[in-house]
């Protein structure tokens, strides 16, 4: 008997992106989430003679790239966010990115809109990319 594969399945509809109480809605026709570490992990450097010294950053933070159709209410509340952190400087929520059906889980206690996102329209409907920066964050598949 032959020892099969083991068998996951992925659906994008069950992958939860929230921001404060906000859940996140109207997500685009493609790519929509993408989580990245800003800090540099383990770098390396070697000297002349060969010796080699390893730096660990202590950036822990992330930049979470959520990508929306254009008539996304999801694009407003970003845009409330980054108004009130802008006018108050209080507009620091936690995030979270979880697939449902196993792998990604992404969280941080703090997370901010640094900046509106471009808006582009044309012949037909468009996608709006918000960038979200945070503070420590914790990633895990």
């Amino acid at each position: 008997m032959s020892k099969a594969g083991k068998l996951k399945t992925y659906d994008p509809k069950k992958v939860l992106i929230a921001i404060g109480s906000h859940a996140v809605s109207g997500y685009a026709d493609d790519s929509y989430v993408s989580v990245e570490p800003s800090g540099d992990g383990t770098t390396k450097k070697t000297g002349c003679d060969g010796e080699i010294v390893r730096s660990m950053s202590p950036d822990h933070s992330f930049v979470v790239k959520v990508t929306l159709l254009q008539t996304s209410d999801s694009n407003t509340y970003f845009q409330e966010l980054y108004n009130r952190d802008q006018e108050t400087g209080d507009a620091i929520e936690p995030i979270m990115v979880q697939d449902l059906m196993g792998g990604l889980l992404f969280s941080a206690d703090q997370a901010w809109v640094p900046k509106p996102a471009t808006r582009v329209r044309g012949k037909e409907a468009t996608n709006n990319e918000w960038e979200i920066h945070t503070g420590i964050g914790e990633i895990t598949e």
